[in-house]
């Protein structure tokens, strides 16, 4: 009886510990991994987030329960600011988030650990079933910009893509 009092005790507070570093990482996430710097005025080797005023061009970007983007490819000028507006075509949730390889690859592995963190971060957009989203971003530096969709499982499937960004 004693041994099975230990059992429980140790069980529970496994549990509490699980539930209190989940909610640390979600807090952290949507916080933006724990920067300073308010959203909006910090530039990353993607770029940063965009200005509605400076948009001069939006790109329509679908996501499929096929785990594809449509397009997969997207070329942009180094400076441009684009309006994303993204398309979940399917019946489950999907994202499309910024990033480089390795930042994607980071953030799918949290992802996994971590399958219901909410996101509120500028170079990130989840998106219900049938509806759509909207993303702005300038891409200051010239170089490849990777997007995929992080919900477990997506990105192993083949949902991702890249922009090229080209010098000007």
């Amino acid at each position: 009886m004693t041994l099975n009092l230990v059992k429980t005790r140790a069980l529970c507070g496994i549990a509490a510990l699980g539930i209190s570093t989940a909610a640390f990482a979600i807090g952290n996430h949507a916080g933006g991994h724990g920067g300073s710097a308010p959203h909006g005025t910090e530039e990353t080797a993607i770029g940063q987030p965009g200005q509605p005023a400076s948009v001069r061009r939006t790109i329509a970007v679908e996501m499929h329960d096929s785990m594809r983007f449509t397009p997969e490819a997207i070329a942009v000028g180094q400076g441009e600011t684009v309006r994303f507006v993204v398309r979940n075509t399917g019946q489950l949730t999907h994202e499309f988030s910024l990033g480089t390889q390795q930042e994607l690859m980071a953030h799918d592995a949290l992802m996994k650990r971590f399958p219901g963190m909410a996101h509120d971060e500028p170079g990130k957009v989840s998106v219900a079933p049938g509806q759509q989203g909207e993303l702005i971003w300038q891409f200051t530096r010239a170089g490849a910009v990777d997007f995929a969709c992080l919900y477990p499982g997506h990105y192993d499937a083949g949902m991702k893509g890249q922009v090229q960004v080209g010098k000007n």
